[in-house]
C-alpha cells in the first residue's frame, strides 16, 4: 500500500546498537548492514519505506563506533546521525537516540520510527495509512504464543477500537499475548513529549518504553501486523533468515 502524504513526515531508523549476540560478525560491523541475499538488511527495509511511505527526510541513528561505515554506505537521501557512544556499556538507549536525532536535527512533522535490523514480508505503507486514518500515534502488535518470548518484548492490551489500554516492556507476567515489534508512528506533538516522558520515569533502553508511557497520557492505537517480521538476534537466526528470506523474495 502506498501513502500519499501532504504533511511532513520523517523516517527515523534506530541503528546505534552493538548486536553483541552476533559476535564475531558484528564486533566491528553494524548489524543493519549485514547482507541478506545481495543486499543489506537496511536496504531491504528502506526500499519499502521509500516506495510506500514517501518520507520527506530519512535519518539513521548510529553509534560513534560505526558512524563512518554507515556514512560510506548511505545513499544520497539518507542522513546519518552519530550519537557519540562507543560501546554497548555506554550506549544511550533507543529512546534517548530518538530524542537526540529529533533535537540535533530540529526534526518537525510526524515521524515513523523503525529498528534498522528487521526484515518484513509486508509493506510499512499500510501502517502509515492506518496511523493517518486514526490521526494519532500508533504502534503495531502481533499474536505471540510463546510465554518466553512475551517476557522479552513489549506486551499490549487493546480495546475493540485498537486503542492501547496498557503496554509493558518485558513483563514478568504478561497480561495478553499481543507482542509489539519495534515500529512506531508518532504525531509531531507526541514525539516532542519524549523529555517529559523521561522526566516522568519512562525507560530509555527499549524503544517501546516511550510508546508505553505515551499511551498512558494520550490515545495510542495498535495495528495488527499484516505479515511476518524476521528477527535477527544471533548467528543461528541470521543464517536461518538468509535462507528463508531468499525464498520469499524469489516468489
Amino acid at each position: 500500500m502506498q501513502v500519499e502524504n501532504e504533511e511532513v513526515m520523517n523516517c527515523l531508523v534506530l541503528a546505534a546498537g552493538y548486536a553483541t549476540r552476533l559476535y564475531p560478525l558484528t564486533e566491528n560491523f553494524p548489524k543493519p548492514l549485514l547482507k541478506v541475499g545481495e543486499r543489506t538488511i537496511l536496504d531491504w527495509l528502506l526500499d519499502d519505506i521509500r516506495s510506500s511511505c514517501f518520507p520527506d527526510r530519512t535519518v539513521v541513528v548510529s553509534n560513534h563506533r560505526f558512524a563512518t561505515i554507515f556514512r560510506e554506505w548511505a545513499p544520497d537521501d539518507v542522513e546519518i546521525v552519530d550519537d557519540g557512544s562507543m560501546s554497548n556499556e555506554t550506549r544511550l538507549g533507543a529512546v534517548n537516540d530518538i530524542r537526540f536525532a529529533v533535537e540535533s536535527l530540529g526534526l518537525t512533522g510526524d515521524t515513523l520510527v523503525v529498528a534498522g535490523d528487521n526484515l518484513l514480508d509486508f509493506s510499512l505503507g499500510a501502517f502509515v495509512s492506518y496511523a493517518m486514518e486514526k490521526e494519532a500515534s500508533c504502534i503495531m502488535r502481533y499474536y505471540e504464543t510463546s510465554e518466553r518470548r512475551l517476557r522479552k518484548c513489549g506486551v499490549v492490551e487493546v480495546d475493540p477500537s485498537d486503542r492501547v489500554l496498557s503496554m509493558e516492556e518485558k513483563p514478568s507476567e504478561p497480561r495478553s499475548r499481543w507482542c509489539c515489534p519495534p515500529f512506531y508512528f508518532y504525531k509531531e506533538e507526541d514525539i516532542a513529549r519524549i523529555p517529559e516522558g523521561i522526566a516522568a520515569g519512562c525507560g530509555t533502553d527499549a524503544p517501546g518504553a516511550f510508546a508505553a508511557w505515551l499511551s498512558s497520557v494520550v490515545p495510542v492505537y495498535a495495528m495488527e501486523m499484516p505479515g511476518n517480521r524476521y528477527d535477527i538476534g544471533n548467528l543461528e537466526s541470521y543464517r536461518k533468515v538468509c535462507e528463508e528470506y531468499k525464498d520469499i523474495v524469489n516468489k
